[in-house]
């Protein structure tokens, strides 16, 4: 008869040896405890975590341990159901046996896998978004392809623009001759000028001012009007 308490207590002890800072026992009765597995560091670093709990039943290792993953780091959520359903497969294949550091290699592998996974996801992404640049700076270099339907489009807006042009072209040109003078226009204009001109002379020659200084005393020239050699412009030259 199999002694299922025996064959537990020492593949506790086991595991503790083997996993002594990531084993913790959490109660006695069930016999329930964790193990923490983390992966191998990837290339820049990255690691993933999951910490496993395990609970046995009356007849393990006839039968399978209850599990769980108590916690987790860096995984998705796809990726933990995927280490449950590799337990799942594990606990099959290994009843009978005791089989908790089984699972937990098991685990530490697919978690090196997920790693590399993470890596692959990272260098797709990072090749999506370069081939997402190259597009777009082709499509810039190239341009819009044109098409019958874009170019009408264009030639459409082109006519409406030049419409639009041409309509307010038309209504400067009309607004310029409104204010073009005619002939009799400009005629009336330069009469009112000259009229102007003469009512400021009118209006000046009342408040003339004469320097009297400038003018000598004409009582004391001699002059013989009454002279026929008599000219006031031989006058002036015979001062010079």
């Amino acid at each position: 008869m199999t002694d299922y308490a025996e064959e537990q207590r020492n593949e506790l002890e086991a595991i503790e040896s083997i996993y002594p800072d990531s084993f913790t026992v959490l109660s006695d009765d069930p016999t329930s405890f964790t193990i923490t597995v983390t992966s191998d560091a990837g290339e820049n670093g990255e690691t993933v975590e999951a910490t496993l709990k395990f609970t046995y039943v009356d007849k393990y290792p006839d039968e399978a341990p209850l599990w769980e993953i108590h916690s987790q780091e860096n995984l998705e959520d796809s990726d933990a159901k995927d280490i449950l359903t590799l337990l799942q497969q594990q606990a099959e294949e290994n009843l009978g046996m005791v089989m908790i550091f089984t699972l937990v290699t098991a685990v530490q592998e697919k978690l090196n896998e997920i790693v590399d996974m993470i890596k692959h996801r990272q260098e797709e992404e990072k090749r999506r978004k370069e081939r997402e640049a190259e597009e777009a700076e082709k499509v810039a270099f190239q341009g819009t392809v044109v098409t019958i339907e874009n170019f009408l489009m264009w030639k459409a807006k082109f006519e409406l623009e030049m419409a639009e042009l041409r309509r307010k072209r038309q209504k400067e040109e009309e607004q310029a001759g409104k204010h073009k003078l005619t002939g009799k226009q400009l005629f009336e204009r330069d009469h009112n000028l000259d009229t102007s001109d003469i009512q400021f002379l009118e209006d000046a020659g009342n408040n003339v001012e004469v320097d009297e200084s400038l003018f000598q005393d004409i009582e004391d020239l001699d002059l013989d009007e009454d002279d026929p050699d008599f000219d006031p412009l031989e006058m002036g030259s015979d001062e010079d």
